[in-house]
């Protein structure tokens, strides 16, 4: 069995770094172990970034090819009528989704005809204390520079209108491609899940090769969450039943 540790060098997200299996979970009891658990995690981190930052360009770009071509040939991704994506940064050494995000884009959900396109909600950070939320776009020029130089959507669109906020929206998304976990956004997601009665969506995580790690204890405490599944250069790594059924 594989695990699989996120590392994202984002200070302004709110995000897990650890994808974990269920069998990895250790209980805590107290602050001591919540602090030895934190620096667990520093020491993960650590080796992760130093994996990351030594890859070869040419291999990162490789794999970025391999796992987007993944996911567009996955059904769960074709089948998805509703999503939310990450915008990668490079600088932050995050899997590539350009790709993926340019082939939504392409024919977007129209209002009230999602059957012809998907619909398409990307992260935009409103303040310094990290608040997230995930706003509708449909085109790349959607997009603009925040103060950190990575790409969000503005909060209006060219006619002044507010975007369309994921938390408000009365559809549920089926599907989340994520670098990592927006511990916050998704919690608060997946309790209006819960509350609406709605199918909980597939939670996809992207990762290079040198972030999957062989078995080990991955060191959590009680408010991490098990992605349903990972997309690796050399395909799809399902984790959940959930994950299971979908991805076979």
């Amino acid at each position: 069995m594989k695990r699989a540790m996120l590392m994202t060098q984002a200070p302004f997200f709110s995000i897990f770094d650890l994808l974990l299996s269920p069998r990895s979970v250790v209980t805590m009891s107290n602050n001591t172990q919540l602090e030895i658990i934190f620096k667990q995690k520093k020491i993960l981190r650590s080796r992760v970034r130093k994996a990351l930052k030594g890859m070869d360009p040419s291999a990162r770009s490789q794999e970025d090819n391999a796992i987007q071509n993944t996911i567009l040939d996955a059904p769960w991704f074709r089948s998805s009528q509703r999503l939310c994506a990450y915008i990668s940064c490079s600088s932050l050494r995050e899997v590539d989704t350009s790709k993926v995000l340019s082939e939504i884009l392409q024919n977007p959900a129209k209002e009230g005809h999602t059957e012809m396109g998907k619909r398409l909600y990307v992260p935009r950070v409103e303040d310094k204390n990290s608040y997230m939320r995930m706003l509708n776009i449909t085109r790349m020029d959607d997009l603009i520079s925040n103060s950190m130089n990575i790409l969000e959507p503005a909060p209006v669109d060219a006619d002044g209108k507010e975007r369309e906020d994921v938390m408000q929206a009365t559809d549920p998304v089926d599907l989340l491609l994520l670098p990592g976990y927006y511990d916050t956004f998704l919690k608060n997601y997946l309790d209006l899940v819960k509350e609406r009665n709605w199918k909980q969506p597939l939670l996809v995580a992207l990762s290079y090769s040198v972030q999957i790690m062989d078995e080990e204890v991955i060191p959590v405490t009680p408010n991490d969450f098990p992605v349903d599944a990972l997309v690796s250069p050399t395909g799809v790594i399902p984790i959940t039943t959930a994950a299971q059924e979908r991805c076979h």
